[in-house]
């Protein structure tokens, strides 16, 4: 997506290329999950997977071509006020989109792949955590403490070439490391299987991580 500043300069001052902006841009999609709702029973009920991806995801999805539709307009009528009102349903569904579309990667049915990171991802683990149990402790241990509702990543530093955890409020995409695995700990991921009670729910999604999507995207990230 283009910048504000930018795409104001092209829509206040070469007004010509607004046809190609406009051609340019696409809607973004909900993307099909690559299993059923209940493969991931008795881990995350079937209940919760489909609301999760058919409602929420899809709400995100549906404002955020709304609100790029409105920016797209707020360009040609040279509306900077509204272009910069725009930004937060922007980012906050466009984050959306993009934490789920990894999210629901990120999963497996249990017993597809294995079980514990193996190869290239196993050594990094253990090389910075010391050992997949104490990264698994330290991981769950910033999923719990996100204030409200938010994400838990697992991400690569490309500069410092290592593994992170961190965490991003609401709907912020990790930006300033490389994705490997998120969890959603919004209380709509877990709340009518584990009512309140996010570590019950962080114990459980461990039994299905797809830990060969989490090394092939360290692979591409390296």
């Amino acid at each position: 997506m283009l910048s504000i500043a930018s795409r104001a300069l092209k829509s206040s001052t070469f007004k010509p290329v607004l046809g190609s902006i406009s051609a340019i841009r696409t809607k973004v999609t909900l993307p099909d999950l690559p299993y059923s709702y209940d493969a991931l029973e008795p881990y995350i009920s079937a209940e919760i997977m489909e609301i999760h991806h058919k409602k929420h995801h899809q709400t995100y999805v549906t404002n955020y071509n709304a609100a790029e539709e409105k920016l797209e307009k707020s360009f040609q009528a040279n509306e900077l006020t509204e272009q910069l009102r725009l930004q937060n349903a922007l980012k906050f569904n466009g984050g959306g989109h993009i934490n789920h579309s990894l999210f629901w990667k990120n999963l497996a049915p249990h017993g597809q792949g294995s079980a514990t990171p193996s190869g290239n991802l196993a050594e990094a683990i253990n090389k910075q955590f010391g050992s997949f149990e104490e990264f698994q402790q330290q991981f769950n241990a910033a999923a719990v403490g996100v204030q409200g509702s938010g994400w838990a990543w697992l991400g690569y530093n490309k500069q410092a070439k290592r593994l992170e955890i961190a965490t991003t409020s609401n709907q912020d995409p990790l930006l300033h490391l490389t994705p490997l695995l998120g969890v959603d700990v919004w209380e709509h991921a877990y709340y009518l299987q584990y009512k309140n009670v996010r570590p019950d729910y962080m114990k459980a999604i461990w039994n299905v991580i797809n830990w060969e999507t989490v090394a092939e995207r360290l692979t591409k990230a390296q």
